[in-house]
């Protein structure tokens, strides 16, 4: 499909959010595709930094962060010019996540010296909310190489949480323990703990020394106790709902029953004759 045929509106604002929504023209799917593979590397400069790098190799990967985060602060201010409701953008939480990503390398580039070195631990540990931009592409069926179904959809979403909340988890522990805990040199270090800690296997090799690190395993793991059967239940009654129709009881309101059913499965009340009707 050409950008024309898509109905590309005229005015320039009107033209920016157009492209930053669509999936289909040409340039939709480039800017999508353009976008998720800087992600992808921005994630990465998080992960290699964490490493022992000559200082040659940190420049370099301090110059490519800069201008990622320059991308991604542009692709922030036109979402926001764009925006019918500059407000409701604003506040989307997809919105505050872009700007958050891109924060701590905005800080380190225009805050005083002094700020910079009482703030580290802070900037080092908000810098891993980037990973949480990988959902912008998940808010619809639509995505760069063609429409998925809402089952898929789900999946992916199940599984980008299961990802996200390692990654997130490991990034927030990797800030608050690397310099303190002798155990935790690298992003590889607080990775492989939280696996085991959310797993429940518990090896115990590498423990949490800092308060702020054993606040970090609890509020992962009672994160992964709510996040993961919530996104795997919206899975299961994708699956279990096929069979349904999607008839509402007139005396208690529940939605969704056999189609040979002839009574409400909660109240008892019959409900065939509007089984009947509805597939008339």
């Amino acid at each position: 499909m050409t950008d024309h045929a898509a109905g590309v509106p005229n005015g320039l604002r009107e033209r920016v959010r157009f492209y930053l929504l669509d999936h289909r023209t040409p340039t939709g799917k480039t800017i999508d595709i353009a976008l998720l593979a800087l992600n992808v590397v921005f994630v990465g400069i998080f992960v290699v930094q964490t490493y022992a790098l000559s200082a040659a190799t940190r420049s370099l990967l301090w110059n490519a962060e800069v201008a990622v985060a320059a991308v991604f602060f542009l692709e922030y201010a036109l979402r926001l010019y764009g925006a019918r409701d500059r407000v409701a953008e604003f506040t989307d939480p997809y919105t505050v996540v872009d700007l958050l990503s891109v924060l701590p390398t905005l800080a380190v580039l225009f805050l005083p010296i002094p700020v910079i070195v009482t703030t580290v631990g802070f900037l080092r540990a908000i810098r891993i909310v980037r990973v949480l931009r990988f959902y912008r592409f998940t808010r619809d069926e639509e995505f760069f190489f063609g429409t998925v179904s809402v089952q898929s959809l789900r999946v992916t979403k199940l599984l980008l949480t299961v990802l996200v909340l390692f990654f997130l988890s490991a990034g927030l522990f990797y800030g608050v323990e690397a310099g303190t805990n002798p155990k935790i040199g690298n992003f590889g270090d607080a990775f492989y703990y939280v696996v085991v800690a959310l797993t429940t296997v518990g090896f115990g090799d590498i423990t949490p020394v800092t308060q702020a690190g054993r606040w970090v395993t609890v509020a992962a793991v009672l994160a992964a106790i709510i996040l993961v059967p919530w996104q795997a239940s919206k899975i299961v009654r994708e699956w279990t709902g096929r069979e349904t129709v999607d008839v509402t009881c007139p005396d208690c309101g529940l939605t969704g029953h056999d189609h040979d059913a002839s009574h409400c499965k909660a109240c008892g009340h019959v409900i065939y004759q509007e089984f009947d009707a509805h597939e008339r």
